[in-house]
Parts: C-alpha cells; structure tokens; sequence
C-alpha cells in the first residue's frame, strides 16, 4: 500500500459518502416541505430509495474501519467508522466485534456463523420445516436480519457476558469497556433520531432518515448472505465465499464487496485494490461460484435455509 495514494483515495471516498448522505437529506428536506403535497410524497419516497442505498454505502465504508484500512495506525480511522456509523444506529465496537466472529469462524460447521443452517429434529413434522422456511424468507426479504442484528446488539448492551456467551460464541470475551464504548455509540445513533424528530417534526423526520431506515433494513437483509448463501461448510474458512462478476453500479456503490473471495482471504487488501487482486477459489471450493450476478445471488435466497439434524 502506498500512503500518500491510499489517504488520497480515502478521503475522496468520505468527500463523496458524507457529501451525497448530505446531498440527499438535503433533497429529502426540501421536498418534504417545500413541494405540493402531490408532488411532495413521490418525490420523498424516491429520495428514501436513494438514501437507503445510500446508507448501506455508509456501512460499507465504516467496513473498512472495521478492518483498519480508512486510517491505517491511526485513531482516526475508529472515528470516523463510528460516526458513519451513527446514523445507522449500529454501534461500530459491536460491528467489529460481529465481524471479526464471522471471518474467523465462517461457516466453520452447520452450528458456527452458518446462518441459513436451521437445526430441527429428525422427526420434525412437515409444517415445522415450512415455518423454518417461512422465518427464513422474512429474514431475507422482509428486513428480518435487520431486525435480529437489532436483538443481537440489544444483547451485547444489556446481558452479562457469562450469559450472553450461552446464547453464542460470538459474545465471548466481551469486556465492559467495550460495552461501554457502544453505549455510547448507540446513544449518540439514538440521539440524532430523536433530536431530529423532535428539532424538524413527524412528517419532515420520516422524509429525512426515517423512511431511509426502512429502504436500508431492507436492502441489507437482501444482501447480507448473498456471498455466502448455501455456500460449502467446513473446516477452511476463508474458502466458505463466493465472489459476483463486476455490475458497475453497485461495485462502485458498495465500494468492489463483490470480490468477496478476495476480501476473505486477505481482509487487509483496500476497496480499490480488490479487483486487480482478485482470488480465484480452488478447484475444491468452485463450486460455491453458481451464481452470476447480484440479481440472480439475491433471488437464489428464495430456495430457503438448509436444514439438518445431528441426530
């Protein structure tokens, strides 16, 4: 990695995130208040698509704070991962704690980070395997993953360690500084919304982060398992991944993450780098290439969670 260049390119990226974030809550404002109401409405929910999008950017770039990589040995780098993170209400310590679980342990066997492996009984009834299956598809398609990582962060904030560990291994070794480190990020995330509901009103809060939030709970829980839907399990996991071919749009929207692949078997490699290194699975693990293109990953999700039993 060149220095120089990398910062470069780091803040040309936070330039072109934070701008667009404000560009768009701008519009959305704007719109809101200024437009007649025919006019008002169609063109607030069109800019909460944008938004909502747009948020997912956000968490992909705080994604790269995750990693160290904005800000390489920098302070700097877990500021600005957490402020972009805000908005999201998502604290950036719990992220990275999340995250760091799942490239260690991806997919490790049916019960590890395998989230579309449901355990049932052997004998399980018939409309018990379609319940799985219909959790599963309002995970995916209905913001459902949205709303179980809100759990899961509810849980690093509030139950003791010793207990939350119970529930998963990825509460492990989850110390009180950290804990209090992301109440403090999910209160300042609390605070913007409330703060803007209560400075602007109902009507101007939905148009400007409100709406945006429920376009971006439901574009995340489309994409969160895309590159590792019914992908092979197993003990090598940096090989439990797919990669995407390369759709301009949303390659430059969520900054290459289609060279998954890549990214796994070195988290280290920064956005801009990962197609020009580009990892090619082995002849092992090729399989997990069946899909070929971000629609077609998305919609693959329909055929529901594999179930399995160790009994």
């Amino acid at each position: 990695m060149d220095p120089p260049r990398h910062y470069r390119k780091t803040l040309l990226l936070l330039v072109e995130t934070v701008g667009l974030f404000a560009l768009l809550v701008l519009l959305a404002g704007v719109s809101s208040k200024s437009l007649p109401q025919r006019l008002a409405w169609p063109a607030v929910a069109l800019l909460s698509i944008g938004e909502g999008l747009w948020f997912d950017r956000m968490y992909t770039v705080a994604h790269e704070a995750v990693h160290r990589k904005l800000f390489p040995l920098s302070k700097l780098n877990d500021f600005v991962g957490a402020a972009l993170m805000l908005p999201l209400i998502a604290p950036f310590t719990i992220y990275r704690k999340i995250h760091g679980f799942h490239h260690g342990a991806n997919r490790r066997d049916p019960q590890t980070a395998a989230l579309d492996h449901f355990r049932v009984s052997a004998s399980a009834p018939a409309w018990e395997r379609t319940r799985y299956k219909a959790v599963w598809l309002f995970y995916v398609f209905c913001g459902g993953f949205f709303l179980q990582t809100l759990a899961i962060i509810l849980i690093f904030l509030v139950v003791p360690t010793n207990h939350a560990e119970k529930i998963s291994p990825v509460f492990r070794s989850w110390p009180r500084r950290l804990r209090i480190r992301a109440w403090v990020e999910f209160g300042l995330g609390v605070a913007i919304h409330v703060g803007a509901a209560a400075a602007f009103g109902g009507a101007m809060y939905l148009a400007v982060l409100g709406l945006p939030m429920v376009v971006f709970a439901w574009v995340w829980s489309l994409l969160l398992y895309v590159y590792h839907y019914r992908t092979s399990v197993g003990p090598e996991v940096l090989h439990n991944v797919r990669s995407l071919p390369r759709q301009p749009l949303f390659s430059w929207l969520l900054l290459n993450f289609n060279e998954h692949a890549t990214h796994h078997r070195d988290p280290n490699i920064p956005w801009y780098e990962l197609p020009t290194r580009r990892y090619r699975l082995p002849a092992s693990h090729s399989g997990n290439d069946d899909v070929h293109s971000l629609a077609a990953a998305i919609w693959q999700q329909r055929l529901g969670p594999v179930l399995w039993s160790d009994e």
